[in-house]
């Protein structure tokens, strides 16, 4: 049986062990190599003195060493060939895995993005509102986690802008604490400093501030383990403007640990949504206790007038209606073989579009292509029967004969490196990967139409 060890070890290369018999082997060449040339070399000396014999006997046991060094080397590099196979074989399936875990976790963590956008604008109260906040905030630290892991590289991280709105902060860290003393094994003390909430009232994203914390919690949790850890967290001003207002926020641990790694590319969420929010941080670190000092900037919440209120909620109604019209006429098909994604997709779309005809794969959707005339087709890629890709190819193909050339986005749990450029090369106008929130789906459809 192969230990987890020896997996590991063949997961980041060649194992130990096969580059130890790789270096014996390759030892012994040079050894044969070097008393070949020796013998040769005597061979010749034998010939200037004239000893034909002892020297044709030390050419003939040079030949022979040096066929069989030839045989050592080719074996050698036929190991070296079968193990680099080997060691691809076992990329591939990881790379595999990898894979099929991305789209398996994309699907239902991009239902619950969009039923929570949909819950946002659905009037909640407060408590619930800040409830599905954090809600989300945990929600967008995972598919965070996941794009990590599926584009290998966590410079391809990218951040959802939400829309800005009025909320206050202390009020907003304080429920993060809330919720997370309702986790079973909570094994941090909060000391929350309450000054006046009027003081930190502003204008922005409360979702990123929540999602920092909620990645300061997990960090402090996963390095102290084993004891209850005491966190206080003071906030204040430090500087204001008429439009924004600098928050530091200070963070102190009773015990000494990195709670923002900010190193090379591996930096922690924390550091990056500081900086996607051109905030700022530093960290000091004593025998005892560890202090962050975090410095986010926000808009100043605006003093509105009635006329100003009246005047903005006629500008919204407007564009709305605006919006409503330019979409509600065009007729589109919905190509996507999971019945629950395709549920959510159309929830997100009826309010917005008149005509949504649906599809379970690539062939149903070049069915109903040849018979109704679309707009739009939002294409899924991995589906039965027909992928997204070749109904993609195919329609393509039948308009060729036509001077037509119907748009088509695709929406899928695909977003591997590469992935975009294979949906690009088929004919497809543009691609968005799940999860993705509701409004970044009407966008393309608007810029594309």
């Amino acid at each position: 049986m192969v230990s987890e060890t020896e997996k590991g070890s063949k997961s980041n290369g060649l194992n130990k062990s096969t580059e130890e018999i790789f270096e014996k082997k390759r030892k012994m060449i040079d050894s044969y190599s070097i008393i070949m040339i020796l013998i040769l070399i005597s061979a010749v000396l034998l010939i200037i003195f004239n000893l034909k014999l002892p020297a044709g006997c030390m050419i003939i046991a040079g030949a022979g060493l040096g066929v069989l060094i030839v045989r050592k080397a080719a074996e050698l590099n036929k190991s070296f060939k079968e193990s680099l196979n080997e060691f691809s074989s076992l990329n591939e399936r990881k790379d595999d895995v990898i894979i099929d875990f991305s789209h398996r976790i994309r699907e239902p963590l991009n239902n619950l993005v969009i039923i929570s956008d949909m819950l946002m604008e659905s009037g909640l109260q407060k408590k619930q509102k800040e409830l599905l906040e954090t809600f989300i905030a945990s929600t967008n630290n995972m598919v965070t986690t996941v794009n990590e892991l599926t584009m290998q590289s966590a410079g391809n991280l990218s951040y959802e802008h939400r829309k800005a709105i009025r909320f206050n902060l202390l009020s907003t860290i304080q429920n993060t604490i809330e919720l997370y003393n309702l986790k079973d094994r909570a094994n941090i003390d909060f000391i929350l400093n309450k000054k006046e909430f009027s003081d930190f009232e502003c204008f922005g994203d409360p979702i990123i501030l929540k999602q920092i914390f909620l990645d300061l919690f997990n960090t402090i949790e996963i390095q102290s383990s084993e004891r209850v850890t005491k966190v206080a967290i003071n906030l204040k001003k430090t500087k204001e403007t008429g439009t924004e207002s600098t928050i530091a926020l200070r963070i102190q641990t009773d015990n000494p640990i990195v709670l923002i790694n900010d190193i090379g590319v591996e930096k922690s969420l924390a550091a990056r949504f500081i900086s996607s929010g051109e905030g700022t941080f530093s960290q000091e670190f004593s025998a005892n206790s560890t202090v962050l000092n975090i410095y986010l900037p926000y808009a100043n919440p605006v003093s509105e007038t009635k006329q100003n209120i009246a005047s903005q909620k006629i500008e919204e109604l407007i564009q709305k209606d605006k919006i409503h019209k330019d979409l509600k006429d065009l007729r589109i098909l919905l190509v996507e073989d999971n019945l629950i994604n395709q549920k959510i997709t159309l929830l997100t779309l009826r309010p917005l579009v008149h005509s949504i005809d649906t599809a379970s794969n690539g062939k149903e959707a070049l069915d109903r292509f040849g018979t109704t005339s679309f707009d739009l087709i939002l294409m899924d890629i991995q589906m039965p029967v027909m992928s997204g890709l070749v109904a993609a190819e195919k329609i393509r193909a039948l308009e060729s004969t036509t001077n037509s050339h119907v748009p088509i986005i695709a929406i899928t749990a695909n977003a591997m490196i590469g992935d975009k450029e294979k949906c690009l090369s088929a004919g497809i106008d543009d691609y968005i990967s799940k999860p993705f929130q509701p409004a970044a789906l009407i966008d393309k459809i608007k810029k594309i139409i």
